[in-house]
């Protein structure tokens, strides 16, 4: 009979509405905690992120300095040494330190992809919940 379904039966079985209702309070439960978890993940990870900060500055610094100190210096020195125009020297310099500089900014940009803020604890912990999810169900 389908009202025998909800009561509770011999030998201290639990009837389908509270077996349903504990199920969806450890859901509830697991459902916290790994967004607790995502929190704590998200921000260590946010940490590491703020490390890639100082390479980019520097990278920007330096390239500024550059610029303004050394372009015009070392292009004089270009023409004196090697009787080249002035505007080859200047353009040979900048080239120069265009390239250090682009590196020193791709380095700090490894350091800011996106794969290294993924949470990779959590979506680890997510699939396996959701494994053994699939296997209280069956």
């Amino acid at each position: 009979m389908p009202s025998d379904l909800n009561r509770p039966t011999g030998g201290g079985r639990s009837s389908v509405p509270e077996l349903l209702g504990s199920a969806l309070g450890q859901v509830s439960t697991l459902v916290r905690k790994e967004v607790q978890l995502a929190r704590a993940e998200m921000g260590e990870k946010f940490g590491q992120a703020s490390g890639a900060i100082a390479p980019l500055a520097a990278g920007g610094a330096v390239l500024l300095g550059v610029l303004i100190l050394l372009l015009f210096a070392l292009a004089s020195l270009l023409v004196r040494l090697f009787d080249l125009a002035t505007g080859w020297a200047q353009l040979i310099v900048a080239v120069v330190f265009a390239l250090v500089g682009y590196a020193l900014v791709r380095s700090g940009l490894s350091k800011l992809k996106t794969s290294n803020l993924v949470p990779d604890r959590t979506a680890e912990q997510l699939s396996r919940d959701a494994q053994v999810a699939k296997e209280q169900v069956r």
